[in-house]
């Protein structure tokens, strides 16, 4: 019997080394000599040293059809388990390239599934890291099969515990679709693409229109198609990312969000403030400065950054509490909604939503952006999806206008109306149905053709400042109740810190229903 333990063990150990080694060593080197990390390299970087418990290590595929061999390797190519970052608990896989290529069959995916389905039970986040070729053609429908499986047990997942997905490598076919799934997508810069046809199959690549990289690379999907939120200069540096993302989410939805100490007193005033916002209403200022100069310590990890950069969206904190910012970009197209930007926030906010973010919304918005590419392109159902994530929020939602907040922009942008439950002004807002020259233009129309043109300036100007005081001075919508207060730009941290300080405690009821149904 001793002997026969003995066999055993070393049967055990050699099996679990060949798991360790994919795809094998040559394969393994020839990752590593293309810049790249194997799954194992990048599960290290990821986690907290010797805090990785590896899971279904002995699983392989089941591949017979038609007779086709294919080499069975421990693993499957995806390296499955549950670790710490910064002691803080994950579940977590990372796809083998050097196993099949990264492909995903049957029980590749079905392993992925089993660790999502872990982590949604554990209520403990989850990380992928991606670097596959689609779709194992050996297993055939089998594939697909696990796929759907994995597909289905994500979409569970959303809204339950946060997803991240980090591109380090090629992602292909519906393996994309499964990592674009996750709250946030980060891409590596250099080697990170995602594609849902192959570029060897993409009829502007064979003709050599365009490179792989231009069809699917990290700087396409961070400018143009708006599904990296974020590009990672290098694998290290992708796990970086994730652990400060992770650091300003909960491990589940009913969890609240981490509370960092910080030395940024509640009561630190903004003089810088008061000389941002020029007073030529139609000069651009940086959003952004304001968002440093009010969160703690002066830190805002921006999302989506190069996509829609009309509008701002990312991650802060007051007197340490995490917060969702969403702010209009009046550098940027004169800070005007679009589709893209109204595409971009309105996801966010529901993520927010889903994991108890609190949301500060910075407005200074003159409208939606006119154009023919805008209305043909349907910027009124996505506009609507703005106006609906807000609506349907019940976080603490919190609002400082510093300029301008006209029409249908106004009421899109977390207004008292949609159930904002703080909203303040500085004194240079101006909220109206629109800017005072085209409203003058349009209501006094035949009063200003009616004097003659030497004098139409003047009259002109008088009346533009006669509507200003009348409907666009912040004061009116105080008076309607519809602002809580107009103040003073350096006391915008402490109100809004105040504000958020009181609202922890916020329950929103609402009618039992499935889900409603947002204009997508």
């Amino acid at each position: 019997m001793a002997g026969n333990s003995s066999e055993r063990l070393e049967d055990f150990r050699y099996k679990r080394e060949l798991a360790r080694l994919g795809g094998g060593l040559k394969r393994q080197e020839a990752i590593r000599a293309s810049g790249r990390g194997t799954a194992r390299d990048r599960i290290s970087l990821l986690l907290d040293e010797d805090s990785f418990i590896e899971i279904d290590s002995f699983v392989t595929h089941r591949t017979t059809d038609n007779g086709m061999f294919l080499h069975h390797t421990l693993g499957d190519g995806v390296v499955a388990g549950h670790g710490t970052i910064n002691g803080r608990r994950i579940y977590c896989f990372a796809q083998d390239f050097s196993v099949h290529g990264g492909s995903m069959g049957e029980m590749h995916a079905k392993k992925i599934a089993k660790i999502a389905d872990m982590a949604e039970r554990a209520k403990a986040p989850l990380v992928g890291m991606w670097d596959g070729g689609g779709q194992r053609a050996h297993d055939g429908i089998a594939a697909l099969a696990g796929t759907g499986e994995l597909l289905d047990q994500l979409v569970q997942c959303s809204g339950r515990i946060p997803m991240i997905s980090l591109v380090l490598g090629p992602v292909v076919g519906v393996s994309a679709l499964a990592a674009s799934l996750a709250d946030f997508t980060v891409l590596g810069e250099e080697h990170g693409q995602l594609f849902l046809s192959s570029p060897l199959e993409t009829p502007e690549v064979i003709e050599g229109e365009v490179d792989a990289a231009g069809l699917g690379g990290a700087n396409l999907h961070a400018s143009r198609s708006g599904i990296a939120c974020l590009i990672a200069e290098d694998e290290e540096d992708a796990c970086t990312l994730a652990s400060e993302l992770l650091a300003y989410l909960p491990d589940h939805n009913m969890a609240e969000p981490p509370l960092e100490e910080t030395a940024d007193p509640l009561d630190r005033l903004n003089p810088d403030l008061e000389g941002l916002v020029p007073d030529n209403p139609n000069k651009p200022y940086d959003m952004v400065k304001v968002v440093e100069e009010i969160v703690d310590d002066g830190i805002f990890l921006e999302l989506f950054e190069a996509y829609a950069d009309n509008i701002i969206i990312g991650f802060a904190r007051l007197e340490g509490k995490t917060i969702g910012v969403v702010g209009n970009q009046p550098k940027v197209l004169a800070g005007c909604l679009d589709i893209d930007a109204s595409i971009k926030a309105a996801r966010f906010i529901r993520m927010c939503d889903s994991f108890n973010i609190p949301l500060v919304t910075f407005e200074d918005v003159p409208g939606f952006l006119p154009g023919v590419v805008q209305e043909w392109g349907g910027i009124i159902r996505h506009g609507a999806k703005l106006l609906y994530a807000y609506a349907e929020a019940t976080v603490p939602k919190l609002t400082l206008v510093t300029r301008k907040a006209y029409g249908g922009a106004y009421l899109a942008m977390s207004c008292k109306h949609l159930q904002s439950d703080y909203n303040v002004a500085w004194p240079t807002a101006e909220l109206a149905v629109m800017g005072a020259d085209g409203a003058v233009n349009i209501i006094h129309r035949r009063e200003i053709n009616a004097v003659p043109d030497d004098e139409k300036e003047s009259v002109r100007q008088q009346l533009v400042a006669e509507y200003k005081a009348k409907f666009g001075d912040p004061y009116v919508a105080a008076r309607n109740g519809w602002l809580d207060d107009v103040i003073e730009p350096k006391e915008s941290r402490l109100r809004l810190c105040r504000a958020l300080n009181v609202l922890q405690s916020k329950r929103e009821w609402s009618p039992p229903k499935k889900h409603g149904n947002i204009p997508l």
